[in-house]
């Protein structure tokens, strides 16, 4: 995999663009996927989503922490598909850490100001994103190093 400055740049920059992710979700023997706003922390590598923990993926969030998903905008012109699959670790924030990433969640959703829901930082550990403006079926990765 590669890990260069042109592709995390790229990512990051979609990733800034766009604001849904599907969020898929698996425990015991059970598999769920939802729809999530999101900010990104390009700092870390994570999204900042909002669930009720009475949810059924974040019931099973907190089963089991590992999740995969994707970010895809539509389009129906094949040259323009750009889309992220990833996969990362699921986790429900609290304290202080939960109270700054709220208001960061806010600025970028005000009407998430009428909502009590938590919050939770879904960390990247791997990421590949389609981009067919840079050609067709053109790739870029990312995988977290061992920090």
């Amino acid at each position: 995999m590669t890990d260069d400055v042109q592709s995390v740049t790229a990512i990051c920059r979609y990733l800034a663009k766009n604001h849904v992710l599907t969020l898929c979700t698996v425990a015991e023997q059970d598999l769920w996927c939802a729809s999530c706003f999101y900010t990104f922390e390009p700092e870390r590598m994570a999204f900042i989503i909002m669930s009720e923990t009475h949810t059924r993926h974040a019931k099973m969030a907190l089963v089991n922490p590992l999740v995969a998903g994707t970010v895809a905008a539509q389009t129906k012109n094949v040259a323009l598909i750009q889309g992220v699959q990833f996969r990362g670790r699921l986790s429900l924030l609290d304290g202080e850490q939960a109270t700054t990433v709220r208001r960061q969640y806010i600025h970028r959703f005000p009407v998430a100001k009428l909502v009590s829901a938590p919050v939770w930082r879904l960390t990247l550990d791997e990421l590949k994103m389609t981009d067919n403006k840079l050609g067709f079926g053109k790739k870029l990765y990312w995988q977290r190093g061992d920090d």
